[in-house]
C-alpha cells in the first residue's frame, strides 16, 4: 500500500500555501480557509523559506479557533521546505496531524532581530529607551520558547536539544523528522 493510499485526503489538499509567510499568504490562507467545506477533515499544505513569525503564529490561532469551535480535524502537509515561520504554522498542529512529503526539510531556528539603539537625549529618556528595547527582547525570547514546546510536544525530541540546536539553524530531513516524532508520517 502506498503512502498516498494509507491518508487520501492528503493527495489533495484543501488549503494551498506556498512562499514567503506574510500579509500576502494570510489574505490567501483565509480566503482559501472560506473556500472550504463546512464539515470533515481539512487538509493545509505549506512550502516556505519562512517569513514572519507573528503572521505563521495568526495563521496557527485561526487553525486552533476553527479546531475548537467545530472541532474538525485539520491536517498539516509541509512539503519540499518548511523553514522557521513555517515551522512556527506546524507547530499548531499537534504530532498526529503533520506529514511531511519525501525529501521536505523542515528548519529551525531562533528568532532574529535587527535593530538599532540610538541613545540619544535625556538621561531617563535613554533608560526607558535601553529598557523597552530589553523588554521586547525578553518578551520575543518568551514567545520562540512557546513556539519551541509547541513543535516538540508529544515527539521524541525535548525542549532542551531544541533550544541547543536552534541558534545554528537545525536541518531536519522528512524520514528523521519522521523517526524523531515530529511529524506522524512522510508520504
Amino acid at each position: 500500500m502506498s503512502d498516498t493510499a494509507k491518508y487520501p485526503l492528503l493527495a489533495r489538499p484543501h488549503i494551498r500555501l506556498s512562499g514567503t509567510v506574510d500579509q500576502f499568504m494570510y489574505q490567501s490562507f483565509r480566503q482559501q480557509l472560506e473556500a472550504c467545506p463546512e464539515e470533515g477533515a481539512l487538509v493545509i499544505a505549506l512550502t516556505t523559506l519562512g517569513g514572519d513569525p507573528e503572521v505563521a503564529r495568526t495563521m496557527a490561532d485561526d487553525i486552533r479557533l476553527l479546531e475548537d469551535h467545530d472541532g474538525r480535524e485539520i491536517l498539516f502537509l509541509g512539503k519540499v521546505a518548511v523553514y522557521s515561520a513555517g515551522a512556527t504554522f506546524m507547530a499548531a498542529f499537534p504530532v498526529d496531524r503533520r506529514f511531511l512529503t519525501r525529501h521536505t526539510r523542515l528548519m529551525i531556528h531562533e528568532r532574529i532581530i535587527s535593530k538599532q539603539l540610538n541613545i540619544n537625549g535625556p538621561l531617563r529618556m535613554c533608560v526607558a529607551s535601553i529598557k523597552a528595547a530589553l523588554h521586547e527582547i525578553e518578551h520575543s525570547i518568551l514567545i520562540e520558547e512557546e513556539g519551541f514546546r509547541d513543535i516538540v510536544k508529544g515527539s521524541r525530541v525535548d525542549f532542551e536539544e531544541l533550544r541547543e540546536k536552534a541558534p545554528a539553524n537545525w536541518y531536519i530531513e522528512a524520514e528523521e523528522a519522521r523517526d524523531l516524532g515530529l511529524v506522524l508520517d512522510v508520504i
